[in-house]
């Protein structure tokens, strides 16, 4: 719903940028609910041509909070959480346990305790050591704990290292290559304790090809067959690419959904196993397309010849993705937004790094002091990977819909910062 008006004011979900900042300052992380609705209905038909059952989860390490916990409930999601953290926002939403699944490399064995005792729906076991735990943990209860089995399938995508998990060298799954997970896959079949349902595979994320996800679908039906398990559900995982910069090109989702869909069907049928109930696990693809960030201009610093650098009152502090791997993002001018271009700028960051940098080589008009930045397509893993570095308060996070604004995470405050500091006694120390 994001628009320019005729004076060149962006409003978002109907609301004026400008009017969002001045009532909730900045930085400011806006959702747009209307964005973010049309992307889980475009991710649930993603699979409408599969001839088997198949469900949405959402991964929750993309950006999660009470409110938008709620939404992807009332919307009929899955939910994928990593922590007790997100499994507290998820009960705390009133989320289904039923629908939850938890991932992780390294789940403590109080997680699972909590998790066990919740009733969660699905545990994703990660390694020899999780599989061994978790197996005394469910030793003698009287219902079995459904699992799924993650895989390393050796996949090598196209995207920065950071963001490759299925590799031979990973530190996440059981290693198809080595022989690893058909052991593993034998053992939890023969644990009590447990019911194993399904399999599981990420094979990395901002990945733009469909490709590697039906490879992946297809190693993880061929891993069953070799041992004889017809799986009730198969999760060829997420990481399906969102653009965030005029480099990248979103692909329909659906071109991903189709490609798992025919590996699936082949294989089954080569292998003659019925058609798993599919699951995909989105993150990125449907809430990165739904935020957009405010930031205000603090200052600008002109090196003739060399750069212009605008600085932000946000940066890695709210956004690391482009400090941690390269990722790139567009911004435009939210008061002006119709102004040609006049200058290169590279927007700058307000924490004691370098390489805090929020978007480089950006055309903008001049822009000035208390001047507003809108930075679209920020609604994945920024806010989830926010820092307090430099002891500064994380922002403020709203949804808009309609012309109305709701507040769904407040700005942290000094408090906030201070609240889990205690001072020393006061015989301590020399």
């Amino acid at each position: 719903t994001a628009r320019v008006d005729a004076s060149g004011r962006l409003w978002l979900g109907g609301c004026l940028a400008g009017d969002l900042a001045r009532e909730f300052g900045t930085p400011l992380y806006v959702y747009d609910a209307e964005t973010l609705l049309a992307r889980i209905r475009e991710a649930r038909s993603a699979l409408e041509g599969y001839p088997g059952p198949h469900r949405l989860a959402y991964a929750g390490k993309a950006f999660l909070c009470l409110g938008l916990a709620q939404i992807l409930r009332r919307e009929g999601l899955d939910l994928d959480v990593t922590s007790a953290g997100e499994m507290a926002v998820a009960r705390a939403a009133g989320f289904p346990p039923q629908r939850v699944h938890l991932h992780g490399n390294s789940k403590s064995a109080a997680e699972l305790s909590e998790a066990l005792g919740w009733g969660i729906g699905t545990i994703v076991v990660d390694n020899l050591h999780e599989l061994e735990l978790l197996g005394r943990l469910t030793a003698g209860q009287p219902a079995r704990q459904r699992v799924w089995l993650r895989v390393a399938p050796g996949i090598d995508v196209h995207t920065h290292p950071h963001r490759k998990t299925g590799l031979l060298d990973s530190k996440f799954g059981f290693t198809l290559e080595t022989g690893a997970a058909a052991d593993a896959l034998r053992q939890a079949l023969a644990m009590a304790g447990l019911q194993v349902v399904g399999l599981h595979a990420h094979i990395g994320s901002q990945v733009f090809q469909p490709e590697p996800f039906a490879r992946a679908t297809a190693l993880l039906l061929d891993l069953a067959a070799s041992v004889g398990f017809a799986p009730q559900e198969l999760s060829p995982g997420g990481g399906w690419g969102a653009a965030t910069s005029p480099e990248e090109a979103d692909l329909p989702l659906a071109a991903f959904g189709e490609a798992i869909a025919r590996a699936a069907v082949e294989r089954c049928a080569r292998h003659r196993l019925p058609l798993p109930t599919l699951v995909i696990e989105l993150g990125r693809a449907i809430v990165g397309p739904a935020g957009v960030a405010l930031y205000r201009v603090r200052s600008r610093k002109d090196i003739p010849g060399v750069r212009t650098y605008l600085s932000l009152d946000g940066g890695m502090g709210d956004n690391i993705r482009p400090a941690l791997y390269g990722a790139r993002y567009t911004a435009l001018a939210a008061d002006r937004a119709a102004a040609p271009p006049e200058e290169i700028v590279t927007l700058a960051g307000r924490f004691c790094e370098s390489g805090d940098i929020i978007a480089r080589d950006v055309p903008l008009p001049r822009l000035q002091a208390e001047d507003l930045i809108a930075v679209p397509r920020a609604g994945a893993y920024c806010l989830a990977m926010s820092s307090n570095y430099n002891l500064v308060p994380r922002p403020a996070v709203v949804i808009v819909r309609d012309g109305k604004a709701v507040l769904l995470q407040r700005r942290e405050t000094a408090a906030d910062l201070l609240a889990r500091d205690l001072p020393l006694p006061p015989n301590w120390g020399p």
